[in-house]
């Protein structure tokens, strides 16, 4: 049954804020929370940037850029930041790799499909430092359960936490194990609102099914990879520490910083174990400088390379 015209335009009138007061006063508890722990720590962080600071005694002192400088020309914090390059591509193009090769099959119609997905989903639910746990019980040279595997086998028992590039490729590997539960939710979803008579169209026409993932749903999917990407790469910049924390504690040691030494955990390491709080300020400023340029990268730059399906 239809409203009447006039109590459709009172609802709308009654819905509509008399004044200018009243929508701030309801966003000013989300405000004030906003301000007092993101805003305002955020602000002295860019400020604390700019000294150098001792927390123990108490003391700064002006030194305008030069904590900024120092790190830019240190070859263990460009050691660091190349790292992290490279843990970031790995992690980022191998896991939306797979993830989309896993969330595809997981689509497919077959007896008990959910099960699957529900184990492909699953390691999403632990946190990252219950991962880093059960990695590290599963490699650990000794008793781990890879060790025993091996030695039974090949009789090897490689040092996986001692030597720089075991332990790096297990901290890749343990990242993307952790994100792929992410990435197939997603991927999923999409997938299976894909349009079925395009699909069924191309299989028609003789296309086979390696054409018809690569040439018809793919380029359907390119929105939700285009997103996927860029929240990877901000996982990879921070989601890393408790990985490397309990894993590697940021080593080995491999020419002039630790080998899974990232930017986050140089940040950590500078800021709570070193107490160089001014140098740990500026790193947090330089992050915050990568993060909104990769915001604009996504929002202004690569969206005009999607390409939206309808």
């Amino acid at each position: 049954m239809l409203k009447p015209a006039s109590t459709t335009a009172n609802t709308e009138a009654n819905a509509v804020f008399k004044g200018t007061a009243m929508p701030w006063l309801f966003l000013l508890p989300s405000m004030l929370i906003l301000a007092v722990f993101i805003y305002l720590p955020a602000l002295q962080t860019l400020r604390l940037a700019a000294y150098k600071a001792n927390l123990i005694l108490g003391t700064e002192r002006f030194v305008g850029l030069q904590n900024v400088t120092e790190l830019l020309l240190s070859p263990a914090y460009r050691q660091v930041a190349l790292q992290t390059l490279i843990f970031m591509v790995l992690t980022v193009s191998l896991g939306l790799l797979f993830s989309l090769g896993l969330a595809w099959l997981a689509s497919r119609p077959v007896r008990g499909s959910k099960y699957y997905r529900l184990l492909l989903i699953y390691p999403y639910a632990l946190s990252p430092a219950i991962a880093g746990t059960l990695w590290l019980f599963m490699f650990n040279p000794e008793i781990g359960v890879v060790n025993q595997l091996l030695g039974s086998l090949f009789n090897v028992k490689p040092r996986w936490l001692d030597d720089p590039i075991l332990a790096f490729g297990l901290v890749v590997v343990a990242a993307i194990w952790k994100g792929l539960a992410y990435n197939i939710v997603f991927y999923l979803a999409s997938i299976q609102n894909l349009p079925g008579d395009v699909m069924q169209a191309a299989e028609i026409d003789g296309a086979t099914p390696a054409q018809v993932f690569w040439r018809v749903a793919f380029p359907l999917l390119t929105p939700i990879t285009f997103f996927l990407v860029f929240t990877n790469i901000i996982s990879a910049l921070f989601d890393s520490f408790a990985l490397t924390d309990i894993l590697t504690r940021g080593g080995p040691y491999f020419h002039n910083a630790g080998i899974t030494t990232f930017l986050v955990y140089q940040l950590y390491q500078d800021g709570f174990v070193n107490f160089k709080s001014g140098v740990a300020a500026a790193q947090a400023a330089l992050m915050l400088l990568l993060v909104a340029f990769i915001t604009f990268m996504q929002f202004k730059v690569g969206e005009k390379r999607v390409h939206y399906g309808g």
